[in-house]
């Protein structure tokens, strides 16, 4: 899984968890050549007019650029800053077999005990057997779903929740995830083609089901393309894929667009559903519980299926100068960053509290960032560059 920090409106960047929560450390310079989308065998895709007079102005070359969405991950092609993400649709990409065999989370170990760091860390928690969300997954957790995008060394995923559009209520499209799941941080940028699919494989169909299952059974609420994505500045300067840098900032958001086109309904009418958001992030004590969700892909996981983890949550400070983050138990792993982490709210409904970050290499317990100022900057910085659309 991706990870992330930094400032309250910046770009989106994927974040992710510890090794556990992630696949191997990507390298920034590396590259693989992923399968070209039917109709485009030459792996050349269209560029816009638009997004090339943007990469022009970044003095990338919209050639080489579009030929490294299926070639080479130039290091000198990666747009890094916040008014730098580009997202173009690219029909048919994400096919049933290409979301089936993205499973490289980003990576961001940490060690299993880091509670020797400067201020108030509760002792490690006890793991937590992640349990399967009982299916259909839409009946039980219908805003949950799987993060799709590509690194440098091919299809990779996270996880994601549908949240609230303060803006446009009842009607939202956008999503919640780490920032290390969208940017790489002080040593990157932007991560490409990233999609939303909510209730992914709601069936729980098996590998060898997914291997023929039509789309419509793997993406049945259909796959939604990242149309703007926001993470924090601490994100962005600071975050890390090991150490747990940045992690206290590691969210960020997306705002979305069904791929074949509008069809008149939100994502969140498409889905029935949308969690709220609580920036005012209660303390420890206050918690009874913390339930995360998300699609773990590291092993002993395949990235298939919805899991969760359900625990009294703790503290972790990974710095004495940054905001303390919530701990849970929780044996997930790598592909489940970015996933939810939901509690009950003032007014007794389920509230998005934080998302999964990062966790130890050896996995048995995750750590997500309490939501204040910063996270409600990027959230309603979002919400109102979309309000009334």
């Amino acid at each position: 899984m991706p990870s992330g920090l930094l400032a309250a409106t910046a770009a989106v960047a994927v974040l992710a968890l510890t090794a556990t929560a992630c696949g191997p450390e990507e390298d920034i310079g590396g590259g693989t050549t992923p399968s070209a989308p039917a109709g485009q065998a030459d792996g050349k895709i269209t560029i816009p007019d638009d997004l090339k007079d943007r990469l022009k102005e970044h003095g990338i070359d919209p050639d080489k650029w579009r030929d490294g969405e299926w070639k080479n991950w130039d290091k000198d092609q990666w747009l890094r800053e916040a008014q730098d993400f580009v997202n173009p649709i690219i029909d048919g990409l994400w096919d049933p077999e290409r979301m089936r065999e993205a499973d490289k989370p980003p990576e961001n170990p940490v060690d299993n005990d880091i509670s020797g760091d400067d201020g108030v860390t509760d002792p490690t928690p006890a793991p937590v057997q992640a349990a399967g969300v009982p299916t259909p997954y839409h009946d039980n957790a219908p805003e949950a779903g799987k993060l799709l995008f590509d690194g440098p060394k091919g299809p990779m995923v996270c996880s994601a929740t549908v949240v609230k559009d303060p803006a446009n209520p009842g009607k939202s499209n956008m999503v919640w995830t780490a920032g290390h799941c969208v940017h790489a941080g002080k040593a990157g940028g932007w991560y490409r083609n990233i999609a939303f699919v909510p209730s992914y494989n709601n069936d729980n169909l098996s590998l060898a089901e997914l291997e023929t299952a039509p789309k419509e059974k793997v993406a049945p609420y259909g796959l939604w393309w990242g149309r703007w994505a926001q993470t924090s500045e601490q994100w962005i300067a600071q975050g890390a894929a090991t150490g747990g840098q940045g992690a206290p900032y590691d969210f960020a958001v997306l705002h979305v667009t069904p791929e074949k086109g509008s069809t008149g309904k939100s994502l969140e009418e498409t889905v029935g559903s949308a969690l709220a958001v609580d920036f005012n992030a209660p303390a420890v004590p206050q918690i009874a519980s913390l339930t995360a969700t998300g699609y773990p892909a590291a092993p002993p996981f395949d990235g298939q299926k919805l899991l969760r983890c359900q625990d009294k949550p703790g503290r972790l400070s990974v710095r004495q100068d940054e905001p303390t983050m919530y701990r849970i138990g929780c044996t997930m792993t790598g592909g489940s960053s970015g996933g939810g982490w939901v509690a009950t709210g003032s007014d007794g409904k389920p509230t998005l509290v934080s998302n999964t970050s990062i966790g130890p290499v050896s996995a048995g317990w995750l750590a997500g960032p309490r939501l204040g100022k910063e996270a409600e900057g990027v959230y309603r910085a979002v919400s109102e560059k979309y309000a009334g659309q």
